[in-house]
């Protein structure tokens, strides 16, 4: 969208989006970056309330207690200080002075982020730093820590190390956007010189983009499936028509553009992304380069969902969305086809389905600029997602073996290990937080540090579920964090649960655990709260049906007389 649009959506009613609460300090003008993020979340369903530093008052802001920056209490913190305002500074050193220039702007940073964090639990999104290279030494640059563009390239990779190890600080790479755009789109000279702003304003669009899209990523929007087609668009050419031998794949030709394809989708899912094919085509063939070609780079082993046959292909993507239990909103659909991607837009408009260029050759520089796959968190579990869901689809096809549900579960042989956040498990914790939108009875979302504070507050206790039964382990899947109200009652900040489990009794064995939990601590009540979103509405009786009474806003139940619910799952010791 060009900024005008943007600003266009500010006219907009944002009544039932999701409230973020957004400050921007920056050391240059930022007023149209304000006006192009909030327009942009209102395209993503958020409603940003944005509140606005004035000009280069960064430390002020921060480093007063009583600014009116920490009166806002943002929620999420958007800090820039530009490429142009630091050469500043690099042009009044003196030459011995140039070395340190990226470690005392690192420090400056590490500062600013002690003292918010000192006073606030709000995520920090730092913007790096775009290149300006001066030719004070031409190419001599690369080899001198005196030059400003050894600095900036230093400083950007130090920041990289930085985030690594902090949490609660991420990165919106302006540096990667200056490179896919072209210096003279982020930065035009005559609006720095007369206006302080340092950010073009046909690129502020694709800057609100990015930054929105990693709020998103720590609020939940995160796509976690890619459906792909199969005949000229992981491979050239039609497997039914032309055969094994002749399809296009491989090191040489048009193959290479499909086989580029293929490892950009493969590292998807060892990113954790679920893979779904979806064809038009009779099954046994579709699958035969998967097993018999010698140039694919994609396995059956890598498919967790693979539907080849002659329907409909929204309807199996309807199928494949049912399966796994997530959102269309968190999935992305790949096909060479217009017809068939404007078929199944119309059919399923939340679904992404990005328009593939008409040249193979450019489908993986074309998919590179989409940013589809943003997230804000990492687990070891990821590369195992795919493994689960075919797990999953075995119990499925034992399920419709069993007659009498009771004996289903009872034939799974479940066990559970139950233990509270540490270091171990704290990023799978953070993960679900911010990702589980269904199962989310509160939505509450915390980074790495939120949970670390968590594990350690008094007033907190904090549970974590594992589910494995005979067909494979499903990892850490649950999530409770009880806060002290008072001395009798326990209130139920969090409790999530991935959705791959549902209606196997880990509702109930959570709940046994837990009320038995309070009883021991001397506790009388759990109280329990639903807040719904849009996503959530398959937990809006969830505290009914598992036996609290309601209560004002509120789901009490008491643990005195509460009786354990029936469930076949075992608790275990790692």
């Amino acid at each position: 969208m060009t900024f005008s649009q943007l600003k266009k959506n500010l006219k907009n009613d944002f009544t039932n989006l999701k409230r973020i609460k957004v400050a921007l300090l920056g050391d240059t003008a930022t007023q149209l970056l304000s006006i192009a993020l909030r327009g942009t979340g209102f395209d993503m369903g958020f409603d940003l309330q944005m509140w606005e530093a004035h000009f280069n008052q960064i430390e002020r802001q921060i480093f007063d207690p009583a600014s009116e920056f920490y009166q806002f209490n943002p929620e999420v913190i958007i800090l820039f200080q530009s490429s142009h305002k630091l050469l500043e500074k690099y042009n009044k050193l003196n030459l011995e002075e140039y070395g340190g220039l990226a470690e005392k702007r690192l420090e400056q940073i590490r500062s600013l982020c002690a003292a918010t964090n000192a006073k606030s639990n709000a995520k920090i999104i730092y913007y790096n730093y775009p290149e300006i290279d001066d030719m004070i030494f031409g190419s001599y640059a690369n080899k001198t820590p005196s030059s400003f563009i050894f600095q900036i390239r230093k400083l950007n990779y130090e920041l990289m190390l930085y985030a690594e190890k902090n949490s609660g600080f991420y990165i919106c790479d302006l540096s990667s956007i200056q490179n896919q755009t072209g210096k003279a789109a982020l930065f035009q000279p005559s609006m720095y010189i007369n206006t302080e702003m340092v950010l073009g304003i046909d690129v502020l669009p694709l800057i609100a983009l990015r930054t929105a899209e990693l709020i998103g990523a720590m609020y939940g929007n995160i796509k976690k499936c890619l459906v792909f087609d199969l005949d000229n668009t992981i491979w050239g050419g039609v497997i039914g028509d032309d055969g094994l031998e002749n399809i296009h794949l491989g090191s040489l030709g048009i193959g290479k553009a499909f086989t580029e394809l293929q490892y950009w989708i493969k590292k998807l899912k060892h990113r954790g992304i679920i893979l779904a094919v979806c064809s038009k085509n009779t099954e046994s063939v579709a699958k035969e380069p998967f097993e018999k070609h010698p140039d694919m780079v994609l396995r059956l082993d890598d498919i967790a969902i693979f539907a080849a046959n002659w329907d409909n292909k929204a309807d199996n993507i309807r199928q494949i969305q049912s399966i796994l239990n997530i959102g269309f909103d968190s999935m992305v659909y790949l096909d060479d086809n217009p017809f068939e991607r404007n078929m199944v837009r119309e059919h399923i408009p939340s679904l992404t389905i990005p328009e593939l260029p008409e040249d193979p050759a450019d489908f993986v520089e074309y998919l590179y600029g989409l940013n589809l796959f943003e997230t804000a968190s990492l687990s070891n579990e990821d590369a195992e997602r795919t493994k689960q869901y075919k797990t999953a689809a075995k119990r499925d096809i034992e399920q419709e073996r069993h007659v009498d549900e009771d004996a289903f579960l009872e034939s799974l042989d479940m066990v559970s290990v139950v233990e509270p956040f540490n270091r171990f498990n704290t990023p799978r914790v953070a993960q679900l937080t911010q990702r589980s939108n269904q199962f989310n009875l509160r939505t509450m979302r915390y980074s790495d540090a939120d949970i670390e504070r968590l594990a350690s507050s008094y007033d907190h206790y904090n549970f974590t579920f594992t589910l494995r039964d005979k067909f494979g382990d499903n990892g850490l899947i649950s999530v409770v964090i009880l806060h002290k109200e008072n001395s009798e009652a326990l209130f139920i900040d969090t409790w999530l649960m991935s959705c791959r489990v549902l209606k196997r009794g880990m509702e109930n064995f959570v709940l046994n655990t837990i009320a038995c939990f309070a009883k021991e601590q001397g506790f009388i009540t759990l109280k329990g709260e639903y807040l719904p979103t849009a996503k959530n509405g398959i937990v809006k009786d969830h505290y009914r049906d598992l036996g609290f009474c309601a209560g004002g806003n509120f789901w009490i139940l008491n643990v005195d007389t509460y009786k354990p619910k029936k469930n076949y799952i075992t608790k275990v010791d790692e």
